[in-house]
């Protein structure tokens, strides 16, 4: 068996993925786990039961790196285990399965019905040398399009839409939303967080977490969760509008009752922070959303820290994005990921038209359509 690498090392974006706290998976149950992946819900639900959650941990733990559930129900690593560790142990794994790990190898396409076209990147006297390889099964999982940098540059879409294979546009999901902040917000807010909030788009759902306001717009975990909404409300033409509730564990009434005690001579600032505790840089979030905040009636004040309309004028750009929606559609494989029109050739990971939140959803994805495309192949060579 052969893997070949494109980049230098191997898994580059999977050690970009752990920066952020190496979330490998989550704890959820597991049909709740699956309606994170949305449309593709009940397929992502057969990829679990093959390859769950306890199975990934299993095998993390058989590779020496134990795991732990977050008070979040996220999966980690204990703390003496960073993902390069992971990473090292699982490569070590490979190697003494006979696995011949070939990196700066590019993948240029096919060559007749099952051969690889590939080129050495290698400095040396073979740089640049193009070879054929007829191998008696293939997985491909060359990635999205986002992080460029470590190799998921999408450059292989069109060689697979070349030979008909229906690849979905890629579009960024997990990012942030821009909002078109005035200069004296930029200025006076920067990047500061909001806790304990909760978004919504338009009149979806709300997503409780926490979130930053940035010069660009908004970030975070919710924010992200959202974002294959906002990407639909900004496809429609219709208004795309995060909707922020400053106090998502109070009612309306609740609010207007704290809002109604005497104010005294407390500022605006003053009035937020003694009865509601919100952060200093509530007011000017207000009053950028409407100008007149601070002279609004108790109930008009409630209902508009329940709901702050933040209206989007796009998404960050996709190489900022944490993953992408897009990639082959499900309809160009058979049940065992395998191309239909290229027999032999299976697919897993972001190279799939699928999309999850952060949260363990997205590595998990790779790990669950990595270990089906394996079963595939493997009965397929049989």
């Amino acid at each position: 068996m052969q893997l070949f690498e494109a980049q230098a090392t191997v898994g580059r974006k999977f050690l970009v993925a752990g920066h952020g706290g190496f979330n490998l998976s989550n704890a959820e149950e597991l049909s709740r786990f699956a309606s994170r992946y949305g449309a593709e819900s009940s397929r992502f639900a057969q990829l679990l039961g093959h390859f769950s959650p306890l199975d990934l941990r299993a095998w993390a733990a058989d590779l020496g790196i134990e795991t732990f559930v977050g008070t979040s129900g996220r999966i980690f690593p204990v703390a003496a285990h960073k993902p390069a560790d992971l990473l090292r142990a699982w490569l070590r794994r490979l190697q003494t399965l006979g696995v011949e790990i070939h990196t700066r190898h590019r993948w240029l396409g096919f060559a007749g019905p099952t051969g690889l076209r590939l080129r050495d990147e290698n400095p040396g006297p073979d740089a640049g040398r193009e070879f054929v390889l007829e191998p008696a099964a293939t997985v491909l999982a060359l990635g999205g399009a986002s992080w460029a940098k470590t190799g998921s540059d999408g450059a292989w879409a069109p060689l697979l839409q070349a030979l008909g294979v229906p690849v979905t546009p890629f579009a960024p999901s997990n990012c942030g939303a821009e909002v078109n902040w005035s200069d004296f917000f930029i200025q006076k807010i920067g990047r500061t967080p909001l806790k304990n909030i909760a978004l919504r788009v338009n009149h979806g759902p709300e997503v409780r977490g926490e979130i930053m306001l940035t010069e660009y717009g908004v970030e975070g975990t919710p924010v992200y969760t959202l974002t294959p909404q906002l990407r639909a409300a900004l496809a429609s033409d219709g208004p795309a509008v995060l909707h922020l509730n400053l106090k998502p564990d109070l009612t309306a009434e609740a609010l207007r009752q704290k809002l109604s005690q005497p104010r005294g001579k407390a500022s605006f600032s003053d009035l937020l922070k003694k009865t509601l505790s919100l952060s200093p840089a509530v007011p000017t979030l207000l009053r950028e959303s409407y100008s007149e905040a601070a002279t609004l009636a108790p109930a008009a004040l409630a209902e508009l820290l329940r709901a702050v309309p933040l209206t989007v004028a796009g998404l960050r750009p996709l190489d900022e994005a944490i993953s992408t929606a897009g990639g082959i559609a499900f309809a160009a494989l058979d049940e065992h990921l395998m191309l239909r029109q290229q027999p032999g050739i299976f697919v897993a990971g972001e190279m799939l038209d699928w999309e999850a939140p952060t949260g363990g959803y997205l590595l998990q994805g790779c790990f669950s359509t990595g270990a089906w495309a394996a079963r595939g192949m493997l009965d397929f060579i049989k």
